[in-house]
């Protein structure tokens, strides 16, 4: 990271990242004073997708480490996948090195990994190939081939590794075997050959009194040696000279061409000598223009180097342009390299492809199969043996049809069971008991009613009311029957229409019973001329224009969206959701609401009635039913949302069963007990001593 601070002290930084696919932060927390002379990682992800549907490779595992990256590498790259047809084998993650080496548990884990991800059938391999990855895969390996129940056999994995990664970056691992990797193909930072960078590499000296102080460490890991005024000691370490060749290094340990990395810093390092250019150069020409001698000593302010860094571009010496998109992002892309290894450590990197952006999303896409060298396990059969891999991956993988999942071994597709509530699984049966239930006892009451109908008690609470009530009860106990049971359509037409008017009357009749109430005791009153209002007119008017508001809404609804048997292939991975769609969600929720409405008016008049005479004792117990019915719907709007399939059906069926029992409990058990238990306060003088 190259920064540039502010001289006063403040916390500005003008940030160019040269490190490999630094993490992209979110637009609102970049900072306008950063930039990256590395391309997006997001056209990395396109450039895989893109190899893997180049060679049909439809069939593919994905490994990454244990932590934040190898989670999002994973939550990126498999979606995008299987939105292009490759199936995922597995997604692996490794165990990550923060646990140290040195930890038994840690040392387990990768030995019980090997096991699965060395000996995998799979052979596409799509490695996030960070240095600690890579580490953990050589583990892997060393522990698989001290496994004595498993033959030695080679793999003949390819590996498809991420920019991330280059051999070079190992020289804590000089003594693994890097032939388990060969034949891989990787993808890095587009690089150029620099004309002299060799040249300069072999004028190093770590003994330079001028040289760079990270020289000399770099220089004793490299070459395994001590320099004599090093602290540290060590008798079978040999002394370094300084005079060692960088040139005999393997490959894999110091590489005397400029990787990915070496060139971002080259780019990094040049676009700021072009930007101090240009900047001097622009400061030289207003001064001059303004007639002025001479330069002062320049002062360099930070903040002023964004404007013409923003803007700059030139050709480096390798030919590239160098510049800088909206984002402050390198406009480049990402070279394809094939990896040839040998026995003796030695390697050899072929560039085979390269992707370049075309736009914010696509990239285009080159391949040279020709100069692939394939894993030694080929046998130079490649040619077979690729056919063989892609016939196998199309044989193999396919994507299951909607009504089908993957078994477990994903080698088979099962066909997915239908989801409803049924009569015949516990939840459906107990809904449907109690819904007959709730119908019996309110017929039985409703023949109470009926038998003693002349009596003062169901006179005197308006008895045409009464049985409209218990009926429209009644059917909606058994309303809630239409709910149960696989969706049809004739079923799903009528059960929210049935269900919306029969409540809506069940509710009219609550509220007129509550306006009788309230006109009944005010007729009382000497001299009211509240008395030609009170009788059978008021309250079918009333019961008749807050149906057909209802009516005329569910109508409107079954004519222009009515619900129709759907099936929702997706919410469940097992399951296929067979369902009532709505039609119109609007117009569901309309009845809903107009439901509501009438609960309410309903609950606020018989509150404020509350308080008349006991001989008209419906107010209180009007006010706790609609304090039920309201309570019960309220709590059903968010229930009803945050469940699917049959839960959804059983949430609606419990309000329906609840808010109708809320009615028939708080309403007529008081009458019952008089009716049945105390006949002999079922009389008018009784009334009348009650209401003095």
């Amino acid at each position: 990271m190259i920064e540039f601070s502010n001289s006063c002290g403040v916390d500005f930084f003008l940030q160019i990242a040269y490190c490999v696919l630094a993490p992209v932060r979110s637009p609102e927390l970049q900072p306008q004073t950063f930039y990256r002379t590395v391309p997006n990682e997001k056209y990395q992800y396109a450039g895989i997708v893109r190899l893997l549907l180049h060679f049909q490779w439809t069939w593919v595992g994905i490994v990454a480490s244990d932590d934040e990256n190898g989670e999002t590498f994973m939550q990126t790259l498999v979606p995008m996948l299987s939105q292009h047809g490759v199936c995922t084998a597995f997604s692996e993650k490794l165990p990550s090195l923060s646990q140290g080496l040195d930890n038994f548990s840690f040392l387990e884990r990768v030995r019980a990994k090997s096991s699965f991800l060395m000996a995998s059938e799979v052979n596409i391999l799509v490695l996030c190939a960070e240095p600690q990855t890579i580490t953990v895969v050589k583990w892997m390996q060393y522990f698989f081939s001290l496994a004595e129940d498993i033959a030695e056999k080679s793999t003949g994995t390819v590996w498809i590794l991420t920019a991330q990664w280059a051999f070079s970056s190992e020289t804590m691992q000089r003594y693994y075997d890097i032939q388990v990797f060969d034949g891989a193909l990787s993808f890095a930072i587009h690089t150029e050959k620099v004309q002299g960078f060799k040249e300069f590499l072999q004028t190093l000296n770590p003994n330079s009194p001028h040289g760079d102080g990270f020289l000399q460490a770099f220089w004793q890991q490299a070459f395994n040696c001590l320099f004599s005024a090093s602290n540290e000691s060590n008798e079978n370490t040999k002394t370094c000279t300084g005079h060692e060749s960088l040139e005999s290094l393997p490959g894999h340990i110091f590489e005397m061409t400029m990787t990915g990395q070496s060139y971002s810093i080259y780019n990094a390092v040049y676009a700021i000598a072009h930007t101090l250019h240009q900047m001097h150069s622009s400061r030289l020409k207003r001064r001059m223009m303004a007639g002025r001698d001479g330069l002062d000593p320049p002062k360099l302010q930070p903040w002023k180097l964004h404007s013409f860094l923003r803007s700059i571009s030139f050709n480096n010496s390798a030919g590239d342009i160098v510049s800088f998109d909206e984002k402050g992002e390198l406009a480049g892309g990402f070279d394809i390299i094939n990896w040839v290894t040998f026995p003796n450590q030695t390697f050899s990197r072929v560039k085979v492809g390269k992707i370049v952006p075309q736009d914010s999303q696509n990239v285009d896409f080159s391949m040279d199969e020709e100069a692939i060298t394939w894993h030694r396990a080929f046998n130079q059969c490649w040619n077979s043996y690729i056919t063989h891999l892609i016939f196998s991956d199309v044989d193999y993988c396919f994507q299951c049809e909607d009504d089908q999942f993957p078994n477990k071994d994903r080698d088979q597709c099962i066909f997915k069971r239908q989801h409803f509530l049924s009569y015949a699984e516990p939840l459906g049966f107990v809904l449907a008991s109690l819904a007959l239930v709730f119908s019996l006892v309110t017929a039985l009451i409703l023949g109470v009613f009926s038998r003693n109908g002349d009596t003062p008690i169901v006179k005197a609470n308006n008895r045409d009311l009464t049985y409209t009530l218990l009926t429209s009860l009644l059917l909606c106990f058994l309303c809630s029957l239409l709910f149960i049971g696989q969706p049809h359509p004739v079923s799903c037409s009528l059960r929210q229409a049935a269900f919306g008017i029969i409540f809506s009357i069940a509710v009219s009749c609550v509220l007129a019973k509550t306006i009788m109430v309230v006109l009944a005791f005010m007729a009382t009153k000497p001299g009211s001329r509240m008395r030609k209002w009170v009788g059978k007119s008021l309250t079918n008017s009333v019961l008749l224009a807050c149906c057909s508001i209802q009516t005329s809404i569910c109508a409107a609804w079954l004519c222009t969206a009515p619900p129709f048997p759907d099936v929702d292939m997706n919410s469940l991975l097992e399951e296929i959701i067979v369902e009532c769609n709505e039609g119109s969600v609007a117009m569901f929720y309309s009845v809903l609401g107009y439901l509501g409405f009438l609960a309410m008016v309903s609950f606020t008049m018989a509150f404020l009635a509350k308080r008349l005479p006991d001989s008209f004792n419906e107010a209180k117990f009007i006010t706790f039913s609609m304090l039920v019915f309201c309570s019960v719907w309220l709590s059903f709007v968010p229930s009803y949302l945050s469940t699917k399939g049959k839960q959804m059906v059983a949430v609606e069926v419990f309000c329906i069963l609840a808010s109708s029992a809320g009615l028939l409990g708080c309403i007529f058990p008081p009458k019952l007990y008089i009716i049945l238990l105390r006949p002999d306060l079922n009389s008018k003088d009784h009334l009348i001593l009650r209401s003095k």
